[in-house]
């Protein structure tokens, strides 16, 4: 990973279960990331959720993505 590249993790099914059931959406609703990405973590799958924290400015965003 590049010390500029945001941190990507792979979610556990619990943890991604619990994430949709608190926005109560759907993982097709989540915005997409390929699989051949190269930010992506060892051992992803497709339908894997991805949280991604960036830091800027000293605050910590969080995105998450599904993997297609």
């Amino acid at each position: 990973m590049h010390i500029l590249q945001p941190k990507h993790t792979k979610l556990s099914e619990k943890e991604a279960q619990e994430l949709l059931d608190s926005l109560n959406i759907s993982p097709s609703q989540l915005p997409k990331i390929l699989l051949d990405d190269v930010a992506l973590p060892e051992g992803c799958q497709i339908g894997n959720i991805i949280k991604i924290e960036r830091k800027e400015d000293s605050k910590l965003y969080i995105y998450y993505r599904v993997v297609v």
